[in-house]
């Protein structure tokens, strides 16, 4: 081939690869300016032909949220659109999808979502929020075979100190004592000294809770050790501990009313809110209806 020839070449070559890539931009700046011109909404990520548009974005972070967080929750919702479009959009090429269900489901959903947000908020405003004690009671004993412990729970104070802490020797003297600059004496001495601590007080609190960490949780038959151990001391290689059992509860007994009282008030708030949501379904319908809103043919 001449050289004038290959010269020739080359710019055309060259001025076909300067083209294309115009051309490509060009393409990318066309569909951008679509998106834009679509009622003047600002595309912000794309996924082959569908967008996501800055106004759908609105919602996702509030005034509150710092710069720096609202970043992070926009860039997290946007990459999790993307990876979501492109599971759609794969499933639509590789399965046959039945439009119609699915749009069924996206009403179903849509209006499920707008009826729970008008029913928090009635009950939000309606809800009676004062359970008495004599209501829990009625409710305990009513309903006592539901309220059967599935655990050890006791009334006890549990000490664990490392064996490097001064004065270990008055601490049983002080978990025995009732005198109140004893007992002062004790909270302070844990608070400087313990590695965890627990004081008896009127709540009860599951037992293997009580002594995770210790030795005490390795205990074979624990029910016999409750029975058989009003106090009790032991010790591992850096720590010692104290355990003085005021009350105790045995699994698969009834669990005392004080054990459950804030289960038994969350059930008693719980129902009132379920009654509350059939009360507004049953009112808009009453309505409705008086008001011929709706027939059925």
């Amino acid at each position: 081939m001449r050289k004038r020839d290959i010269t020739y070449w080359i710019n055309f070559r060259n001025a076909s690869i300067v083209c294309i890539g115009l051309l490509s931009l060009s393409c990318e700046w066309i569909s951008r300016q679509r998106a834009i011109d679509d009622e003047g909404r600002i595309p912000v990520a794309r996924v082959n032909n569908t967008f996501l548009y800055k106004d759908e974005l609105a919602g996702i972070v509030s005034h509150e949220t710092s710069s720096e967080d609202s970043v992070s929750r926009i860039h997290s919702y946007v990459n999790s659109w993307i990876r979501k479009q492109l599971l759609i959009q794969e499933a639509t090429r590789k399965i046959d999808i039945n439009e119609a269900a699915v749009e069924r489901k996206i009403l179903d959903y849509r209006y499920s979502i707008i009826a729970y947000e008008y029913q928090t908020s009635y009950i939000k405003q309606n809800l009676d929020t004062v359970v008495s004690d004599q209501i829990i009671e009625a409710y305990y004993k009513d309903n006592i075979d539901n309220f059967i412990l599935k655990q050890n729970i006791v009334k006890a104070t549990y000490i664990k100190v490392p064996k490097s802490a001064p004065r270990t020797q008055r601490i049983k003297e002080l978990i025995f004592s009732e005198v109140a600059n004893d007992i002062n004496e004790l909270k302070s001495y844990c608070l400087s000294f313990s590695a965890a601590y627990h004081l008896a007080d009127s709540s009860w609190i599951s037992f293997d809770e009580l002594v995770r960490g210790s030795p005490l949780i390795e205990i074979p038959n624990k029910i016999q050790f409750l029975k058989s151990n009003p106090y009790h001391e032991s010790s591992d290689g850096n720590y010692l501990y104290f355990l003085k059992v005021e009350e105790y509860r045995i699994s698969d007994n009834v669990s005392p009313l004080e054990f459950v009282n804030d289960e038994i008030r969350n059930i008693i708030l719980n129902k009132r809110k379920v009654e509350l949501a059939k009360q507004l379904e049953d009112e808009v319908y009453a309505e409705a209806e008086s008001k011929k809103d709706f027939e059925i043919y």
